[in-house]
């Protein structure tokens, strides 16, 4: 199998992964708050502070750390641009 068939095959079958899925939210839940959970732990590695003083820090990161993620996808943008590089349409 190609490189080009294998990532169709891999779409096809998570296509119909999500198809057959009946909570969406309820699937993507681990993800999501493993994801917030790196962040107060971050902020609070001992576990020192009250839950909605490390939960209110914690959200303060997690936006810094998707404010960084929307400058560098920017600059990537306006260098692709200036090279005259089109996106890529998925």
């Amino acid at each position: 199998m190609t490189p080009t068939e294998h990532s169709l095959n891999s779409r096809r079958g998570a296509h119909i992964s999500w198809a057959n899925t009946a909570d969406p939210s309820a699937r993507t839940k681990p993800g999501r708050d493993a994801f917030l959970a790196r962040f107060e732990r971050q902020v609070d590695p001992n576990n020192e502070l009250p839950e909605a003083e490390r939960v209110r820090r914690a959200e303060h990161l997690r936006k810094a750390h998707m404010q960084e993620l929307a400058a560098k996808s920017a600059q990537k943008r306006r260098q692709n641009s200036a090279a005259g590089k089109r996106g890529r349409v998925a």
